[in-house]
């Protein structure tokens, strides 16, 4: 392999195939996934205020699925939820301590599939600044906002592709100075992005 190539090989930003996902509805999400689907829900946590923004935690690095990614609180939909508002409530207030009484719910936004074969239902939650959130130390490494005026500007996501069983699949990367945000949770930050662009119309 010549000198440029492997240099420009390993500049590149690794892209784990965890972090392939795609609207459901969707031609990308075409084979996405090689098996059943399970039903998973996230919480969308959108801080009002003086500094207002969008919750994000980043994984744990020992997590058997998406360890070390920026994602939503959320998880699987257990049998005893009785809604993805539910689950989404739940899993915030097992990953960050997040009282379930505190969102105010907004709705939902179109969901996902994952390459891992998860289809996540989005719940829009309002929350107001300064709540005391505590990041469970077998899940979460870290809490953090992107600031809203990061996720209104219309150039800031990147719209990136790479092959993945068998087709090339396109995904969007959020810019951080500290993280990198991609696959379902970047794609569901679009969403949020274009709908409140939207409705600011």
């Amino acid at each position: 392999m010549e000198l440029n190539a492997l240099r420009s090989r390993l500049s590149a930003e690794f892209l784990p195939d965890d972090a392939i996902a795609a609207p459901i509805t969707s031609d990308d999400a075409a084979g996405l996934s090689s098996g059943p689907l399970r039903a998973a829900a996230v919480l969308v946590p959108v801080l009002y205020g003086s500094e207002p923004g969008v919750l994000l935690t980043l994984r744990t690095s020992h997590l058997k699925a998406h360890a070390g990614q920026v994602a939503f609180p959320g998880g699987r939909i257990d049998p005893g939820d009785v809604s993805p508002e539910a689950a989404a409530l739940r899993e915030a207030n097992e990953e960050i301590g997040l009282d379930p009484a505190v969102p105010e719910l907004a709705g939902r936004l179109p969901e996902y599939v994952t390459g891992t074969g998860y289809h996540i239902t989005p719940v829009v939650g309002l929350l107001p600044p300064g709540l005391p959130l505590v990041p469970s130390p077998d899940e979460v490494a870290a809490i953090f906002v992107l600031p809203l005026s990061v996720l209104l500007d219309p150039a800031a996501p990147e719209r990136r592709s790479r092959m993945f069983r068998g087709r090339q699949r396109h995904f969007w990367v959020w810019p951080h100075a500290e993280h990198y945000i991609w696959g379902a949770t970047a794609g569901i930050l679009v969403n949020l992005a274009a709908r409140l662009r939207h409705n600011a119309a």
